[in-house]
């Protein structure tokens, strides 16, 4: 409990502000985030909107507030206290948009030691919500048969995986 005698301090500098997101041109995308969700990016097709992220393949810049312009990494960077209870670290999280028109292309994520060893970046853990979907969409994951390494590897190698 806090007494009536205890100073507090605050800092005025932790503003909030908004992002604009980075666009991502994948072919299996389509138009719906221009059309229904505004985002008013110039890209055909518009496949992803990567709404909170610090990856250097498409970084979201600060909207308004005294840092306006300015990469998310670079206010992070400057203000490590925004981080709360991880102070210093890179943001672990990207939230994206995806307007999947066609089929997505095979996903494959690695934990965070293999990709930190392997491609110096953290790995991928994957959450969806799906907010729109057609009566005959499906999310696939795995195979739908036992499947060797040696099977992937080949059909890999074949340019034969689905």
């Amino acid at each position: 409990m806090i007494s009536r005698n205890t100073k507090l301090s605050i800092n005025t500098n932790n503003t909030p502000f908004q992002l604009k997101p980075a666009g991502q041109d994948y072919l299996w995308g389509g138009n719906k985030l221009n059309e229904d969700f505004s985002k008013n990016i110039d890209m055909t097709p518009l496949a992803e909107t990567w709404e909170c992220s610090v990856h250097p393949d498409g970084e979201s810049v600060v909207s308004g507030s005294i840092y306006d312009g300015q990469k998310l990494s670079y206010v992070l960077e400057k203000h490590p206290e925004y981080m709360g209870t991880h102070p210093g670290s890179t943001l672990p999280i990207l939230i994206k948009l995806i307007d999947a028109k066609k089929d997505l292309s095979v996903q494959v994520h690695p934990d965070d030691d293999y990709a930190l060893e392997n491609e110096g970046q953290l790995g991928k853990t994957e959450l969806w919500y799906v907010m729109e979907a057609t009566k005959d969409a499906k999310l696939v994951y795995g195979f739908s048969r036992n499947v060797s390494k040696e099977e992937i590897e080949r059909a890999v190698v074949k340019d034969r995986i689905e």
